[in-house]
């Protein structure tokens, strides 16, 4: 299937709407404190910054301006560049493993991005929300993502439909990308690891001429795994540029450029509910069925132009074309004897064009004692879905079987029948506006509201059959925060969301939207010196029309009638101690069904989420031979989850805890060796599931070596 395109006149009119991307640098300092001195020569300026290890002071995403996080009121964890290298993470998977509050969900296969944050996942039929520079970059098919041009993950918490529409109350991650700079740095980073990993990432950055600069990252993996006959082969190439037009303005472009090649695999299965009978490794699929491909291509631009020191227009558009092609052998149902699995075989071919694009104004003004910090705002997104699905269903005649104990490759089943065939439209525009209040030196508010428009059209090609829907909504928050001394925060923050659902059900209607209320209250403190900042942070948030699958058919989604989470959560980041750094996440999340019905029992828990989860990640900085290295090790802690995404069953997926060691030495100023080693104890564990027939086992004892060159 060709990647679909949209019409001219919409691309047109929509480039008059380009977004303002956070000019991030990539390592995280403290504001430069400006000192003058007078010596006999005259007046000298010192500018002098201190660097920041595992911790940001500011976030862009949580109001679309550079906020101090002791200022918001949220809780925010923004994972840094320092923490992201020491951990060695090159997939938004496992860099958000460091974060309070969010766990791992059902991956399709392994195909994309899947987690759930304070108990929440979003559309089932796509991956996880997600953020690139403030645009949503998740909707469609874009596999996993890699973080080759990552300069850092902000994690958002509760819900930011107020500034981005749809989302999860649950929260909004967002991704700041790369930069290009003035001043020349290449990089070559090569990793190898086990299971016959390679990697080779480049990161290349300088001048074009006095106002042009550029960046290239780039990145190309191939490895196999510790399941059976399972490869992966991904490459991600990201070249972007800024033009500084004058004193005033600034314009930028990114193109993301992903293709991802890897067996569809839906994992292990509980033997009549009992985890372990059969080895982690084994697959239960085909090979003959070849890697599915899933490819990307995205493509950002944005403006920037400042009238004055206080008021500025940020504007951007963003246009991403993905597919998902591939065939898939996917078990069905484990027989009487135990030990027969009939299997279904099925073919994807789905792709989607996503575009949208928003204009802003920033400014600041004063009435009296009192400072406003406003943003006036409207966006408009057009996305459209094709999906054509081949299937075909075990039979009498014809298990298409295969023994999981002893099992044999090369089974035939019989031809496929189409079963999705549908072609879906989504449209919205909207209006926001937000006001960040100083009312005084240690009081500051935040209120914010949009209105929205929602229109969605899915036609049914297989059943000649069309549904539309229009949708409308407000979504308005608000939060106070009070700051008795300059190293503590209290806040307090209320908030109503919004998310349309995609899709259609089983009787070819559309789903109604979800709506949501979230309360959150916390303190954040900080280290006298400010190199220790933490969050603790309680919330309760309820949520109508969640999608989740169909107890009469797996293939279909149908809406939850109430559901609600509640919880604590601590991130601590920072030293602790001279050349001891600490990143530590903490989770208590009760999520619930609070109103069901005879399918969908209230009571139940959400699936994959743990009620207790958390994260430690401790590095000590040394000196060998006058050259600095790092020596550290992490704790990873999974409470017991339900296992199936039908809220209909009592199993469950064992907790578990992992150990990871992280070192490295820099033997000179421009090079880089670090060893890491992810399960050190070789855990037998289950990262996620579906249901007992799809289980997801976690990863064995992997080591990593890499070597990061400057040059």
């Amino acid at each position: 299937m060709q990647s679909m395109t949209i019409p001219r006149v919409l691309l047109l009119s929509t480039m008059s709407l380009a977004v303002h991307a956070a000019w991030a640098e990539d390592d995280q300092v403290t504001p430069p404190q400006v000192v003058q001195s007078e010596t006999a020569e005259g007046s000298k300026v010192y500018v002098t910054a201190a660097r920041q290890n595992y911790r940001a002071l500011s976030a862009t995403g949580a109001t679309k301006t550079d906020t101090l996080l002791k200022d918001l009121p949220q809780s925010v964890r923004v994972l840094t560049a320092d923490l992201l290298k020491d951990a060695g993470v090159t997939t938004l998977a496992s860099a958000l493993d460091l974060a309070s509050g969010i766990t791992r969900q059902s991956n399709l296969g392994g195909l994309w991005d899947s987690y759930a944050m304070r108990g929440f996942t979003g559309d089932p039929n796509f991956g996880s929300d997600y953020l690139v520079n403030g645009f949503s970059s998740s909707r469609g098919y874009n596999g996993l993502r890699d973080t080759a041009s990552t300069a850092s993950v902000e994690v958002l918490k509760g819900p930011a439909s107020a500034l981005y529409g749809r989302g999860e109350p649950g929260g909004t991650v967002n991704l700041t990308t790369k930069k290009p700079r003035f001043e020349p740095v290449y990089a070559v980073d090569l990793s190898m690891g086990s299971f016959h990993n390679h990697r080779t990432a480049v990161d290349l950055t300088g001048p074009i001429s006095e106002n042009i600069a550029y960046r290239l990252n780039g990145a190309y993996e191939k490895g196999a795994s510790f399941r059976d006959t399972v490869g992966t082969k991904r490459s991600f190439i990201s070249p972007s540029f800024i033009w500084l037009i004058g004193d005033t303005t600034k314009l930028s472009y990114e193109l993301e450029r992903s293709v991802q090649r890897v067996s569809f695999d839906r994992g292990v299965l509980a033997v009549n509910g009992v985890l372990g009978l059969i080895p982690h490794s084994r697959f239960l699929g085909e090979p003959d069925d070849g890697p599915t491909e899933v490819k990307s291509l995205g493509h950002q631009v944005f403006v920037e132009h400042e009238f004055d020191e206080k008021w500025k227009l940020q504007s951007g558009l963003s246009y991403r074309d993905s597919s998902m092609v591939g065939y898939s052998t996917e078990a069905s149902n484990l027989l009487a004897d135990g030990r027969t699995l009939s299997r279904q075989r099925r073919h994807r071919d789905s792709a989607a064009t996503d575009m949208s694009g928003r204009v802003e104004l920033l400014g600041r003004f004063d009435t009296g004692p009192v400072t406003h910090n406003v943003l006036l705002g409207a966006d408009a997104y057009h996305f459209e879905d094709r999906r054509i699905h081949t299937r075909r269903t075990p039979s009498a005649t014809n298990a298409y079987a295969i023994d999981i104990y002893q099992p044999v490759y090369g089974g035939k089943a019989d031809p496929m029948l189409l079963s999705i065939d549908t072609r879906e439209n989504q449209r919205s525009h909207a209006f926001y506006t937000q006001d960040q209040i100083d009312l005084t030196d240690r009081w500051k508010a935040l209120l914010g509201v949009r209105w929205d428009r929602y229109s969605q059209t899915v036609q049914n090609f297989r059943t000649k059959a069309v549904n539309d829907q229009s949708l409308s909504a407000s979504s308005p928050r608000g939060g106070l925060v009070y700051q008795p001394l300059s190293t503590v925060s209290l806040y307090a923050t209320a908030a109503r969301g919004f998310r349309p659902n995609s899709g259609i059900g089983i009787d070819n209607r559309g789903f109604p939207a979800e709506q949501s209320k979230s309360y959150e209250a916390g303190i954040k403190l900080e280290t006298a010196d400010g190199k220790l900042t933490g969050t603790l942070a309680c919330y309760r948030i309820s949520k109508e029309n969640v999608l989740t699958a169909n107890p009469a058919n797996f293939n279909y989604a149908i809406p939850v009638g109430a559901v609600a989470s509640k919880g604590v959560e601590l991130d601590v980041s920072g030293d602790i101690y001279k050349d001891l750094r600490l990143a530590l996440a903490y989770a208590y999340t009760d999520a619930r069904v609070s109103r069901g019905d005879a399918a969908i029992i209230t009571g139940s828990r959400f699936p994959n989420v743990p009620r207790q989860s958390g994260n430690l990640l401790l590095t000590k900085v040394y000196t060998v031979n006058g050259r600095q290295a790092t020596l550290g090790g992490g704790l990873t802690y999974v409470g017991d989850r339900l296992g199936d995404v039908a809220f209909t069953s009592n199993f469950k997926l064992p907790a578990y805890t992992t150990v990871k060691l992280i070192s490295s030495w820099s033997p000179t100023r421009k090079l880089r060796l670090a060893l890491n080693v992810d399960n050190l104890f070789n855990k037998r564990y289950y990262a996620s599931s579906y249901s007992q027939l799809w289980v997801a086992p976690g990863q064995e004892r992997t080591a990593t070596v890499n070597l990061n060159y400057k040059f």
